[in-house]
């Protein structure tokens, strides 16, 4: 099997590169959520049909079938060539198990993962998961697979209003380039085309703040914009 990670390019788009196992209701949004911003995506499943009912509504993904509980075939599909990888298995529980001790046992061994978030259905199934290695447990009935696709690639967010199709509020974090500058420097309104309505301090964010106002680390800025201007915002 071809490793398509390696054939497209390698080590410079591993920080942008993710694997999503499992593409059922979850799965499938995390990789929808990835492929909108831009990341590199690679599905897997077990499952032929739930193979092909992603490709019908991600025609450009890469997607394969692949056993998720056997470490040659992921290795060779490119799964331990990504930064991330998204566990989002829920039955059965073992497989779910197993892969996310794959990828983190291989870490060192000529794998490129630095991070492994796995799905977890019940409190021991995240026990579980921990004692194994992931990095983060996530509950879909607590968090839905497109806030975790966003925070995957916008880490900055923090929460998000949306006020229709196109236009939304966004709670981030001060990204660093904009630390120590004022707002009347960063001009984010012409820059970037949206509004500041507030920033500060956590518990004391200054509502409608003055161009004078010096931006630091730690701190949050509620913005709104359209869609497209908000996720043109620095991540970092």
């Amino acid at each position: 099997m071809t490793n398509w990670w390696k054939w497209q390019g390698g080590a410079d788009r591993i920080a942008n590169s993710f694997c999503v196992i499992g593409v059922g209701r979850f799965g499938s949004a995390v990789c929808r959520e990835l492929l909108n911003a831009g990341a590199e995506v690679l599905a897997i499943d077990m499952n032929q049909r739930a193979i092909d009912a992603l490709r019908q509504q991600n025609p450009a993904i890469e997607a394969r079938v692949v056993d998720c509980t056997d470490e040659e075939a992921l290795r060779a599909a490119g799964v331990l060539d990504v930064g991330t990888v998204v566990v989002a298995i829920s039955e059965p529980i073992e497989a779910s198990i197993t892969a996310t001790l794959i990828v983190r046992d291989s870490e060192g061994s000529q794998s490129q993962v630095r991070q492994v978030i796995s799905r977890a259905t019940t409190d021991l199934h995240e026990k579980m998961l921990r004692r194994v290695g992931a990095d983060r447990v996530v509950y879909p009935s607590k968090m839905q697979g497109s806030r975790l696709g966003l925070e995957l690639v916008r880490p900055n967010l923090l929460e998000r209003l949306r006020l229709d199709d196109h236009n939304s509020i966004e709670e981030i974090r001060v990204p660093a380039s904009f630390a120590g500058l004022s707002l009347g420097d960063l001009n984010l309104r012409k820059t970037f085309n949206v509004s500041v309505l507030a920033a500060g301090p956590v518990n004391r964010l200054t509502v409608n703040p003055p161009a004078s106002q010096v931006l630091q680390d730690n701190e949050l800025l509620v913005v709104m914009g359209s869609s497209e201007a908000l996720e043109a915002l620095p991540s970092h």
